[in-house]
Order: C-alpha cells, then structure tokens, then sequence
C-alpha cells in the first residue's frame, strides 16, 4: 500500500461515485448548532465552579440534554473523551472508542465536532471512535438525547457533540509533563523490531509493502501462480523480523502546551488564538483467553478452539494539535477558523497458545499464533464559521459554519503466523524453545496491508428572528445543513505457503524472522508450488459516497416565563451509495444489476420534533418531547463483503437492501436546580423502533460464525435516569463543608423481535439464532456512576473518588441453541488527587481500576473472552505561566 498522501483528493472513481448520486449542490453556510462555554475561573470551592456553567446551559436547553465541561472532565481523570462520556447519564463505552447511549449501539447516535460533521478513520464504523479526542483539547461534551430539528435526522440514542477549547478572554500559557505506569507491565513484555519512527506513531517504511509487489498490485498484476522463484525473489523483500521477542517496558509519557491571548485592536475589534500541542505515549501488557468454536454433547459444552494462553502487549502513540484564530466586531460579528490534526497509532502483538480441531493437547500437539496489528489513525479538518447579530434589526441573527475534513486509517504491518509445539521428548511439557516449528500448511503465515481515506464537506446556515408580543417572547430559526462524504478503502493481502519448501526440516524455530532468513531462502530447495500467492477477494476494495441535503424550522415560544413551546420539522433527502469493487480488474464486485441497485440507497422526508417546558418555580422544571427520526445503514453494512470485525475478531458480512429503521422518541424529565451547584432530575424515556439493524450469526463451515448485519421486526427501548449532585453541608460544618457526592444511575430495558425466515430470505444464509426476542447488542440494563469530591478551605487540595459500572451486555448473540455471549460488568473504580501548591501549579496523582477489574464476555458460565487490565499510576505537573 502507497503511504497516504498529505492533501485532499478523491480518485476518480470515487468521483464517478458521487457524480451518480446527486445534483449539484448550492453553495452554503450554516451555524454552530451550541456556543462554545466561556472558561470558567474558580476562586473558591471547584465544586461550584466545576457545576454552575454547564448545569445553566442544560436547563436552557429546549430539548432534553447532558453537558460536561473541561473541569468535571479533569476531576474524573479521563484521557480522551470516549472515557469522559461513560461519566454521562445513560451512556456507556464499547471497546474503549465507542459510546452507547441509552443501551443503543454506536450506528444509533450521531457524533459532531464543533457541530460539524467530520470524516472516521475506522474501517468497520461510520461513525467516528471517541478516543482520537484527547481531554487537554475538548471545552465540554454535549449529548442531546431527545431530537430536535436542528440535529441530523439519523437520531436513535443521541447527538454527542464534542466542542474544542476556544479563544481564551486573557493570556494563557501553561506547559505539563506526565509520567504513568502499569501493574501489568512488570516485568518484561512480549514485543518485536519496529521502525526507527515508532516512538512518535509513525511508521519508518519497515512494515511497508516492498515496492516490487506494490508495482504488481498497481499494475493489476496480482501474486497469482508464480512460479517458485519469482515467489521466493519477492518475499525475499518483506520484512519478516515480527519476533517474537522479550524487552522492558517503559513507563507511559506525556506533555501538553498551551497558549492563547486575546488582543483589543481598538474599541470595535478584538482579536485571539488559542494553540495546543499534545503528545501521550503508554504500553498496555496482559494476558487473554479466547474460544473460538464450542460444541455441545448432551449437557456439557465441549470447546473444540480456543487460545487459552494469550499474551499481549500494545503501544499507542497519540498526538493532537488544536489552532484557533478568532475576530470579533462589537461582540455582534464573530468568525473562527479553526485546524485540527490528531494522530493515533496503536501497535499490537499478540502470542496466542491454544488448540484446534485438529491439532490439540489429546494429539500430542499445540498451536502457537503470532498476531501483529499495526494502525496510524489521522484526522485533519478545518473549520470556519461565523456568528452575526443585527442589532439595528429586532437583533436578526445569521450564522455560518464550514468543514472540510479528512481520516485516513495506514495499515502496513499487519501479520500473523503459525507454529506447531510437540512434546517431542515426551517431557509432558511444551516446551516452546525447543520443540517449535513453523507450520506446515498454505497459510502458514499472512501479511495484511490496508489504507482508508474518508473525506466530508459539511456547510450550512441558520437565521434566527425573535419576536415579542405581549406575554409572549419567540424566537423562529431557519437553516439548512449539506453533507458530502467519500469514503474509498483498499486492501491487499498474500499468504505464506511453507508446502513450497523441499526439505521442511529447516521450519523449526520458534522466530518467524530467524527460521526465515536470507540464507534460508537464497539457499533452500522449492518445488512447484509458490512460496507466496495472492489471498486479496473480490469486495477487499470498495467506494462509497453519502450525500445529505437538509433544512429545517424551529419555532421557540415563551409564555409568561411559565410555559415554554419548541417545536419544529427537519426534511432531509438522504443518497448513498456503495460500491464493492474487485481488486484485480478494478471493476465493480456485482452479480448483477439486482445487486447494483440495492447498494444505491436514497429516502427523503420530514422529521418532525416538538417540545414543552413547564416551569414549576424558578429553579424546577418538567419538560416533554417527542420526535420522529431514522437510523441508517453503515456504509460497510449494505456491503456484502466481509470483514473482521475488531470488538469479536470474527468475520462480518454486510446484506445489500438493509432497510433504513424507523423510531419513535419520547422523553420525560423533571429537574430541579438549587444553590451552588446542587441539583436533581428524574427522567423517562421510550423508543418505539420498526426495522431495528442488528447484527446476527450463521453457522460457519470452518472457523468462529460469520456475523450478517439484518433487521429485526420491531424493537423498544425504556428506561429511568436519574442525576444528582449535593453537597454534603447539609450533614454540618466542618469536613462536610469541603465534600461533595455526585452521579447518576440509569435502569432501562429493551427488546427486539428477529423473524428467522425473514433474515434468510434478507441474507442468504442460514440463520440458526437461539433466541428471537432478546434485548438489543450492547444494552445494559443499568449503568452507574458516582463521585465522592473534596476541595480544601484554602484551595490548594482537592480530590475524587470515581466509580463507574454498567450491567453484562450481548456483544455476540447467540446460535446453535448457545446462548447469547455477555460482556460480565466491569467496575471501574479510579482516585484523582490535585495538590495547588501555588497559584501557577497544578499536580496531579491519578490511580484508575484500582481492583484491577479484568474484561470478561461469557455465555451460559463458560468464559468466552477475557484480559487483564492492571492498576493504572500517573503523576502530571503542570506550570503556568
């Protein structure tokens, strides 16, 4: 694979893609659909200050909404804002990226930055992984959980809006340092000879596909019956120094920069910027189980393959640059720009000891698998939009947004291999120095190489016009919002057919790299079979293009400060289209033109939202809403091409003709905002789902099941949310003064009804689900959150107990009469303590899962999935100046 390339660019396919799908469309601005919070400066308790702004921005809301600010987001001690948002009322984190809101999985919320939308660097979602977003960067996070008009129509648990830091009102500069380990990385861990480059996140060219075979693969010229020695002549040019390989660990690193001002041009301008600059770097070790296939004799589960010796270590390398330039006229014009880039490699290998059907302990053997998964996930956007109130006009409001981002996903290094381990002296121990071999077999080893690029536009505009008469003050909003999106995803791959080899003695070892050496292939003897043949499918290769047109009104009225009515309707025309493509013709991957047609998708309607606030006194409120909304396919979901799917490692196949899933949403909340800080809510909520996608198994010949994307009958969700924060005063003075307890609690329930026939005649393939009605993948019956704080007199300490949990949730239905597989509850239970030995410093001593909770997925008492996490330690020192 071509290393990406630095500018914007769509190939020309892609191009063709998108020029099939739409009209042109007509140029616009739109606004940012939330200001951004003013910094807030704490000079006496940080509870009040961490509270007081983000609780008066959700009770202004008109739609039921959750908002957490940079400094609650830094009392928890959260990296990055997918771990911040599982702190969020009802919502909780898959895979350490994605966020589930209400129990719905990630396809069902809409994720924005800045109130933009921006491209997703993951190959297997469209929607963007949450990690990428660094805390030292973000402002707050807006979840809005009952839709408005203003908000993308493709609504079903939520809007998560993630709002970057902005020009600060006075100077700033401050600089911090981080040092953090882990009880797992004692010792030495597993690892391998990267590139020069790797301690930045940045791949040297080591794992690069040799430029010999990518000139084939440009040329159309695939690894396809080579004869011996041209096979041999080009792996003689892959690298194939993987280890595995024994090293220390070193302890994870970290620093932030920041620096902003804001200047007084004269008495209408002002002017400022606001950069960041961060760097994080850890390593992760643990230790894994993983089954892969069971069966079931009379009563007892028997397991067929499985992995029940995993070791792993993975290294991640993150930077994040965040510029902001700002100018503001008489505080009624205001235009931003602002850059981001963010960078994020993960670096994984993996020795996995196990068995299978055929080569097991009761043989006399064992399996060795070395697994190496090597990423660099980047995001560039821009971003420019202007505010503009007009006075002089009944205070008219026009505002403008525009974004133009793109993700790219760089994979070169991937790659797997497969030994065998004998007890050759019949010791009763394998012994893995020295009764090791390379397997023989076609796929022996594996090389993956994938690129990714996903380019969006996104702009629009939005006119605000108040109006008071009499009792009544209004406000009507009117704009409309364009999205255009390309995505285009490459992959090739080869195999490691050691059959080639005459004389196969020469397989033992342990080392991938040092059985397959230099020597060993200018030296050895083929016969006539390649060493290496080309394993790229039809459907590797795809493009696809999504193109949103919307507009929508709102109208807010305001009846003698006791009655508030929001309502309004979105019409969005939504088209896309996918297009799986065969790698060694470049044409489409289609059987025929029934298969064509169901790839390009295009619905256009009205999504109406209404709400109403009653204001019971001046700091209680019950407000109601309901809204119709959609959720759509995943570009990759109406792919019938297959795919790995990173949360299970089993295959996943999307089902051309998915239909779109219709939802009703209904909300209830009652909220109470009392004296410093303090508050309560209490809310309901219901959706009423017709078609809900979800995913489920077919029995696979060989290997773990192949999960097909389809949609069930209908499906419900319902649920209680409740949040409070009180300060523990009220118990008396003293220590109780300086403490606070915060949280929420949600409980909720749902439910999906699967039609067997139905999904055989929508896939395919065999369908032998176990249950029909169950509740939804990924929904927690309830989820908890609490936080015990405490802030000194003089101000120079404060400190947080946090503890999360959630409730076991499928993550792999159920087949073949097993029962569904749930992710076991994890409790999370974290310390954050900040010493303010002055005005200008801050340090900060953080402990996360201090009961060193492991990760489990199991299914009727038999573990299917397990890793340990360890006891995180990390000290941070940060200066300002």
């Amino acid at each position: 694979m071509n290393t990406p390339a630095k500018g914007f660019f769509v190939k020309p396919l892609s191009l063709a893609v998108v020029a099939a799908l739409c009209a042109p469309l007509s140029t616009a601005f739109a606004q940012s659909e939330e200001e951004a919070i003013e910094e807030v400066v704490a000079t006496g308790t940080r509870l009040k200050g961490t509270a007081t702004a983000v609780m008066q921005e959700r009770k202004n809301q008109a739609f039921v909404a959750d908002i957490m600010g940079a400094e609650q987001i830094s009392r928890t001690g959260d990296s990055d804002a997918a771990s911040a948002l599982r702190r969020v009322t009802g919502l909780t984190l898959v895979d350490g990226k994605f966020i589930y809101v209400r129990g719905l999985g990630e396809r069902y919320s809409s994720t924005q930055l800045n109130g933009t939308t921006v491209p997703s660097p993951d190959p297997t979602r469209n929607v963007i992984p949450l990690d990428l977003f660094p805390s030292g960067i973000i402002e707050s996070l807006s979840v809005q959980k009952s839709y408005s008009p203003s908000m993308p129509a493709s609504f079903g648990g939520g809007n998560v809006d993630v709002r970057l830091r902005s020009i600060p009102a006075q100077s700033i500069f401050n600089l911090s340092a981080k040092l953090g380990y882990n009880t797992e990385n004692s010792g030495d861990a597993l690892a391998y000879d990267g590139g020069s480059n790797d301690w930045y996140g940045s791949d040297d060219g080591t794992r690069a596909v040799p430029a010999a075979i990518q000139e084939r693969w440009d040329s159309k010229d695939f690894l396809d019956n080579l004869d011996p020695q041209t096979a041999v002549d080009l792996f003689s040019q892959v690298n194939r120094n993987y280890g595995p390989e024994y090293d220390s660990v070193a302890p994870d690193t970290g620093f932030n920069l920041t620096a902003g001002n804001s200047y007084d041009l004269n008495d209408d301008w002002r002017t400022g910027y606001l950069f960041t600059l961060g760097y994080d770097h850890q390593t992760r070790v643990s230790e894994q189980y993983e089954l892969q296939q069971q069966d079931r004799v009379g009563d007892s589960i028997t397991l067929v393959r499985f992995f029940d010796d995993i070791q792993s270590t993975e290294t991640t390398a993150k930077w994040s640059t965040l510029l902001t330039l700002g100018l503001d006229y008489k505080r009624n014009h205001r235009v931003d720009y602002s850059l981001i880039v963010l960078n994020d490699t993960r670096d994984e290998i993996r020795l996995k000891t196990g068995n299978t059907e055929n080569l097991s302990v009761a043989e006399g053997v064992r399996i060795r698998d070395i697994d190496v998964e090597y990423e660099e996930r980047t995001l560039y956007t821009n971003q420019i939009k202007g505010m503009h109130t007009f006075p002089e006009w009944n205070f008219i409001g026009f505002d403008w947004k525009y974004s133009l981002g793109r993700s790219v996903r760089y994979a070169p290094g991937n790659m797997e291999g497969r030994f065998v381990i004998s007890d050759a002296n019949e010791d009763g121990v394998f012994d893995y120095d020295n009764e090791s071999r390379l397997l023989d077999a076609q796929t022996a080893g594996r090389y993956t190489f994938q690129n990714l690029h996903d380019r969006v536009e996104n702009y629009g505009y939005n006119f605000t016009f108040p109006l008071t008469v009499g009792r009544w003050e209004m406000e009507f909003k009117a704009g409309a919002d364009f999205i255009n999106k390309t995505r285009q995803a490459e992959n090739r791959r080869f195999d490691v057919n050691t059959l080639a080899f005459e004389d196969r003695s020469i397989l033992v070892g342990n080392n991938f790299g040092d059985i397959l050496t230099d020597d060993v292939l200018a030296n050895s003897s083929f016969n006539s079979r390649p060493l290496i043949r080309d394993t790229t499918i039809a459907g590797d290769d795809y493009v696809a293009a999504q193109l949103i047109d919307a507009y929508y009104f709102e109208a807010d009225f305001f009846f003698n400060n006791k009655w508030r009515f929001t309502g309004g309707v979105r019409w969005e025309d939504f088209r896309q289209v996918v297009a799986p493509l065969d790698p060694r013709t470049n044409q489409f991957d289609l059987s025929d033109e029934a298969d064509r047609s169901q790839l390009a998708f295009e619905e256009a309607d009205f999504y109406p939202a209404v709400a109403v606030t009653y204001f019971l006194e001046e700091d209680m409120q019950l407000r109601a809403s309901v809204g119709l909304t959609v959720v759509r396919p995943d570009l990759r979901e109406v792919s019938s091409s297959t795919y790995i799917d990173p949360l299970t490692d089993f295959p996943i196949a999307g089902t051309p003709g998915l239909e779109t899933t219709s939802i009703t949403n209904y909300d209830l909340r009652w909220e109470w905002y009392r004296e410093a800080g303090n508050n309560l809510s209490i809310g309901l909520f219901y959706k009423d789902m017709e078609s809900p996608i979800e995913s489920v198994q077919s029995p696979a010949q060989d290997g773990p099941p192949l999960i097909r994307i389809a949609n069930a009958e209908s499906g419900e969700v319902y649920g209680v949310e409740v949040e409070f924060l009180q300060g523990l005063e009220v118990f008396g003075g003293g220590i109780w003064d300086n403490l606070f307890v915060s949280g929420n609690v949600t409980i909720s329930d749902s439910e999906i009804v699967l039609d067997r026939q139905n999904i055989v005649e929508q896939t395919g393939v065999s369908a032998a689900i176990t249950h029909t009605t169950r509740r939804l993948t990924g929904h927690s019956k309830y989820v908890v959150n609490t936080q015990l704080g405490y802030d000194s007199d003089n101000g120079e300490h404060s400190a947080s107990v946090v503890y999360n949990v959630f409730g076991e949730r499928i993550l792999i239905p159920g087949i073949d009469g097993f029962d569904d597989s749930f992710e076991q509850p994890f409790h999370s239970f974290d310390v954050v303590y900040k010493y303010y030995p002055d005005f200008n410093t801050t340090v900060t001593l953080k402990v996360q899962n201090i009961f060193d909770q492991k990760k489990e997925l199991e299914f009727e008492e038999v573990l299917l999935r397990s890793e340990t996490k360890g006891t995180s330690l990390s000290l941070t020192y940060r200066y300002d100046f």
